[in-house]
């Protein structure tokens, strides 16, 4: 996450001394305690979001949002589901015309069926 190397933290913990002197204690302390508040004050606003969406969003990932999170899961990963639909409902990887010959083939002249509702 940072990319802080043995000599710098080394001028950090010495500034830190000159800046704060005694009090560097004390200082670290509430340093600690508002880092806790700030996390579970993170916890229980996740928590408020997850209870007032319902029970239908119970599998829902906050890390999900995150526009990298979000385009690595759904443009960059292989789907499971890579092949093709048959008519039972299930995933095939070859398509139904070719497992089976004059399955779902059309004729030279014939036209594919067509649905007005849905155009």
């Amino acid at each position: 996450m940072f990319d802080v190397g043995i000599g710098e933290m080394a001028v950090l913990v010495v500034l830190a001394l000159v800046i704060f002197g005694d009090r560097l204690p004390q200082v670290a302390s509430q340093a600690g305690r508002m880092l806790r508040q700030f996390r579970q004050m993170a916890n229980s606003a996740k928590a408020d979001l997850q209870e007032g969406l319902g029970p239908e969003f119970k599998d829902f990932d906050i890390n999900d949002l995150n526009p990298k999170s979000f385009v690595r899961k759904h443009l960059l990963e292989d789907d499971d589901n890579d092949g093709y639909l048959t008519k039972n409902g299930v995933f095939d990887d070859e398509p139904s015309y070719a497992t089976s010959p004059g399955n779902g083939q059309l004729a030279y002249d014939e036209r594919p069926p067509f649905d007005k509702e849905a155009t």
